[in-house]
């Protein structure tokens, strides 16, 4: 639990800063105020798919033991490597957006890994939730079956 709580805080952290540093990087490289670039939406990703899914995931855990699952570490490593090289992405193109810079399709290219690994990510969350629920049934049933 304490694992999952850290890395809900980390990206809380790292979300909050994120917002600060596109404010900050824009306004000091004078780019244009609305216009589109990658580093505005590093805040909300970072807050949402790090803070608050984690923050769900640490309530399931104390409902539910998911970390009683194999799957669980596969599940936490994978999913954060994701929102790392996703978000570091974000913040590569971005900056390139901002200083007038060509990005490349590598950056493209990583970034959709870390979507790949996102997703493998939730897929695992829901196979170990599943398992857990059934677990969790079972041991319900249990009581009342010997009753």
């Amino acid at each position: 639990m304490r694992r999952l709580f850290t890395a809900a805080f980390a990206s809380m952290l790292v979300g909050v800063a994120s917002g600060l540093f596109y404010r900050e990087f824009t306004k000091i490289n004078d780019f244009p105020e609305g216009q589109a670039t990658q580093l505005g939406l590093v805040h909300t990703h970072l807050l949402v798919l790090g803070f608050v899914v984690l923050l769900i995931v640490l309530l399931l855990e104390k409902a539910f033991a998911l970390s009683e699952s194999r799957l669980f570490g596969w599940f936490f490593w994978t999913y954060n490597a994701g929102l790392v090289l996703t978000s570091a992405m974000m913040v590569w193109h971005g900056c390139l957006t901002v200083l007038g810079l060509e990005s490349s399709k590598m950056i493209a290219g990583i970034a959709g890994m870390g979507h790949i690994l996102l997703s493998a990510g939730m897929v695992m969350l829901f196979l170990m939730l599943r398992t857990r629920i059934t677990a969790a049934e079972r041991t319900d049933l249990l009581p009342a079956a010997v009753a």
